[in-house]
């Protein structure tokens, strides 16, 4: 379907910004950036409870946010969620992270955890955020009875970059621990080092999007050399999960937006997780570009409805639909 209308009609407001990072340190062009995601106009998010924790990790202590939603008692579901930002960019309260956790927890009736993780600057580089990403899961799962939720309903979700360290986390948790969370649950993600080629229709359907919202291939490698620390081949399977061994994974759920290179590296992943017997399910979220979640479910249907389907998993109640939402 073409671009949903309520991202059409905006996207003239993201002309002669030439990078996210350019637009959020002028005023200026952050309005703009802010006005195309709805901010400024958006409903109030649910208003949950929330406080602030913190794992301890290897690289110090991760600070972590906790949703909770009404009422007392334990047994709980719960979903650690893993903001984007390209590994270097994003923060707690983005909307990605902070509206999506108010959310799912008031959806789900869910404790949500948001992670805080060290992003690749300063000369950060993997595997730090891959290691507060396991250290966060780990504490979620070993404070179960303190957060007053189920162990054995533990789900672990990420956009973007968030997508890449939950599964890589997943991944190293079964290695180290033999432990796997319910289900995964993947937002227009990425987990190649170099993304795979483009279908010829995905191909066809990017030239309708702005070169601000593209992940060509030399965006691609900036962002992925300065998450290694250097070349693409310096990944393994935990920094780039597309080249590890995935058997044994838990349940998947991935959210593909429809305007998205990066679609091409969840398309070839969702292949890979059948392959070797996941129990995998890619959804098709339509009209939608890359870091839907960043914008109000009352104002964009097709988010409200992944929004919804996110729950479902949480709540362990997702059935199998249609690939589209």
């Amino acid at each position: 379907m073409p671009i949903h209308p309520a991202i059409a009609s905006n996207l003239h407001l993201l002309e002669g910004i030439e990078s996210f990072e350019q637009g959020l340190a002028d005023p200026e062009q952050r309005a703009r950036l802010d006005a195309f995601t709805s901010i400024a106009g958006a409903p109030e998010p649910p208003a949950v409870a929330t406080r602030s924790a913190s794992a301890p990790g290897p690289h110090g202590d991760v600070p972590v946010r906790v949703y909770e939603p009404e009422g007392g008692g334990g047994g709980r579901p719960c979903f650690v969620w893993l903001h984007g930002g390209a590994f270097r960019m994003g923060d707690l309260d983005m909307p990605e992270a902070d509206w999506t956790a108010r959310q799912v927890c008031e959806r789900a009736d869910a404790v949500v955890v948001s992670v805080d993780y060290r992003l690749c600057v300063g000369g950060v580089t993997y595997p730090v955020p891959h290691d507060d990403a396991v250290a966060a899961v780990r504490w979620v799962r070993d404070s179960a009875a303190d957060l007053g939720i189920d162990p054995d309903r533990i789900t672990v979700g990420g956009a973007s970059a968030g997508g890449n360290l939950a599964t890589g986390a997943a991944l190293r948790l079964r290695d180290d621990d033999g432990w796997q969370p319910a289900a995964l649950v993947l937002a227009y993600t990425t987990l190649h080092a170099v993304v795979p080629a483009p279908s010829t229709a995905l191909a066809a359907l990017m030239t309708e999007v702005p070169r601000l919202l593209r992940f060509l291939p030399e965006d691609r490698a900036s962002i992925t050399r300065n998450y290694l620390g250097g070349p693409e081949s310096r990944a393994d399977g935990y920094a780039m999960p597309a080249t590890a061994v995935l058997d044994g994974l838990c349940p998947v759920l991935l959210l593909n937006s429809e305007y998205d290179d990066l679609r091409a590296s969840a398309e070839a992943f969702t292949a890979a997780l059948a392959l070797a017997g996941v129990d995998v399910r890619q959804v098709l979220v339509p009209g939608m570009l890359h870091g839907f979640l960043n914008m109000p479910a009352a104002d964009v249907e097709p988010v409200e409805r992944a929004l919804t389907l996110m729950a479902d998993v949480v709540l362990g109640t997702e059935r199998r639909r249609d690939a589209a939402v």
